[in-house]
């Protein structure tokens, strides 16, 4: 059977309840680039293992991630079962890297970013990291939105509002999965030519209040252990009871699906 195809044209294949991308880190920047020049935006998704879980086990947000235009392999257990599954993904690709290779691409093509996410002062320091390392890039503002913000009327319009004044080409959205995608959906009704980017804690790496492993670690699939070791009672609950068992069962689920499509062929 051929593999689908997503509306960018690139192959998509099922993990959990979250439909992945094989698409290169080039390659989605060729097409955002495209995009921009056609006046066409969109939004893309960095499932990683906790995304994918989420999606699974609420079909509405499975919903929410659907409606993306781009939706990648953000941790090794996502790329490793959808090799499993489906149609290789090329590689990783994670939320921290697009926001430096995306801004990176918006200065060559003349656009504005704006910085949306994080405590007071860290979107202004991305802001300023990211436009040392990309020459030309337009900063079109930065906002840390305050506690609780999207769950009231005016809270969510204020903050729309004051992204969609100054009318960015590139939003980057670090709120974390699920509220960083519901903003983006209120966003692009007011910037649907712009491109939307959920990059959960990207927007603190770039400002250099945490870094991420070292290169060999992330390339064995353990840049988590490396995270929970610098946030062990924010993350040890979630990585080691929710996801890593998760993971697991993905994992056992993709060989599943491999080997049952071998039998019948």
């Amino acid at each position: 059977m051929p593999p689908e195809r997503s509306g960018a044209g690139f192959a998509r294949v099922r993990v959990g309840a979250v439909e992945v991308m094989a698409v290169s880190e080039a390659e989605l920047l060729d097409h955002v680039a495209a995009e921009w020049r056609r006046g066409r935006g969109g939004a893309i998704v960095t499932a990683n293992v906790d995304i994918v879980r989420a999606a699974t086990r609420d079909p509405a947000l499975a919903d929410l991630v659907t409606r993306s235009e781009i939706v990648v392999a953000d941790g090794m257990p996502v790329v490793w079962a959808s090799r499993l599954a489906g149609p290789a993904v090329p590689c990783r690709i994670t939320g921290a890297a697009l926001v430096h290779s995306l801004t990176g691409r918006a200065a060559r093509e003349n656009r504005s970013v704006y910085l949306l996410g994080g405590e007071p002062g860290v979107p202004e320091d991305a802001a300023r990291v990211l436009a040392g390392r990309c020459p030309g890039l337009r900063v079109a503002g930065t906002c840390s939105p305050p506690f609780g913000f999207e769950s009231t009327p005016d809270g969510m319009r204020e903050v729309v509002e004051g992204v969609a004044a100054t009318a960015p080409d590139l939003v980057l959205v670090g709120l974390g999965f699920p509220k960083q995608e519901r903003v983006i959906e209120a966003l692009r009704e007011e910037l649907p030519d712009a491109w939307y980017l959920g990059c959960g804690a990207g927007i603190p790496m770039a400002a250099g209040r945490f870094s991420r492993a070292p290169g060999p670690v992330q390339r064995v699939g353990a840049e988590w252990l490396y995270r929970l070791a610098l946030e062990p009672r924010r993350l040890a609950r979630r990585y080691l009871r929710d996801d890593a068992p998760f993971a697991v069962a993905l994992l056992a689920g993709a060989l599943r699906t491999r080997l049952t499509s071998r039998r019948r062929t």
